[in-house]
């Protein structure tokens, strides 16, 4: 994920970046327009928990300032550090300092007038515009490179990235850039990524959502554990979608047993079912569940009926289950 402070407030961007990592963020880039941003880098990178990734914009003194500073990688992007003299001065830092440059190109960083008048996919252009750009990386041998090709559009973002996985074998990062609210941004990035990620394309990834970033971490890990990319932790809840048969709010039900289970380690599943149609079925799979309906509900534990209880003690039983089953588990 990237932060939202300004990273010259050395104490505020620390702050997001604990809890960032502590959500579960494997690396977190920073935005660094001014000499008052590299300056405070320093402090941030030595107390960071995770890799701190520099987001260099117009001015190449930044990078310098960024990779003395000693971050794990910086971001350029060719729309706007363009010069071969400054880029190479960066190449020659980067490589001193043994860190890797991402190379990202977006739909703003073609140049003006060729992807309007162009009469290919706006995907090849973008790749066009970053193999220009990486001619100088190759003229200087180096090759410590991530690449990355952004768009706000889904179908562009797969397209560009399988054409960069076809002609390029350096790690990927992907993204959508300016994905949007909460629900128009995690729908294109999971159509996106998920389509990506599943074809083996991409080494790591943001989903990028207007708002608090550690949104952007659960919405990243949740894809991940959803391909089975990442083994899962803590309470997978699954609720049914409702229909005319249920009888209990199993939304609610669903999102209090979450919250109150937020701190298990150990990953346990969860069914909430709101009747006994498709209820019964589900708890076959799963480590607790629940079935609802007429004012009480029967738990199950593995497939096992174990008792029934009134509506109004459904999640404290559920709690108390999982509870006890996390504790079993992890002591093997």
């Amino acid at each position: 994920s990237m932060t939202t402070t300004s990273t010259a407030d050395a104490a505020a961007t620390l702050e997001q970046v604990r809890a960032l990592a502590a959500a579960g963020c494997d690396i977190v880039r920073v935005a660094t327009p001014t000499a008052s941003d590299t300056a405070a880098l320093g402090e941030i990178v030595a107390s960071s928990p995770v890799p701190i990734v520099a987001d260099l914009h117009f001015h190449f003194q930044r990078a310098l300032e960024a990779v003395a500073a000693g971050v794990a990688k910086i971001r350029l992007n060719p729309g706007n550090i363009a010069d071969r003299g400054q880029v190479r001065e960066v190449i020659g830092a980067c490589r001193d300092a043994g860190i890797p440059i991402r190379v990202g190109v977006n739909e703003g960083s073609v140049p003006r007038g060729v992807a309007a008048g162009a009469d290919r996919p706006l995907a090849e252009v973008m790749v066009e515009t970053l193999a220009g750009y990486l001619t100088v990386f190759a003229e200087e041998g180096f090759e410590n490179l991530v690449l990355s090709a952004k768009s706000h559009d889904a179908v562009t973002c797969i397209a560009v990235n399988r054409l960069l996985a076809e002609r390029y074998d350096y790690p990927l990062h992907l993204g959508l850039t300016h994905a949007g609210t909460s629900r128009t941004g995690l729908v294109r990035s999971a159509a996106a990524l998920g389509t990506l990620l599943s074809e083996g394309i991409g080494d790591t990834i943001r989903i990028s959502l207007a708002g608090d970033p550690l949104a952007e971490v659960a919405a990243g890990r949740e894809l991940l554990f959803s391909l089975r990319l990442r083994r899962r932790e803590g309470v997978e809840i699954i609720a049914c979608p409702t229909c005319g048969r249920t009888d209990a709010d199993v939304s609610a039900m669903a999102e209090e047993v979450a919250a109150a289970l937020a701190d298990v380690t150990e990953h346990v599943t969860v069914a909430v079912m709101g009747c006994v149609v498709n209820g019964p079925g589900e708890a076959q799979g799963v480590d607790v569940a629940v079935c609802c309906g007429s004012g009480r509900a029967t738990v199950y534990r593995r497939g096992r009926r174990i008792e029934t209880v009134r509506e109004d003690r459904i999640v404290e039983t559920l709690v108390r289950e999982v509870r006890a089953l996390a504790a079993s588990d992890a002591r093997g």
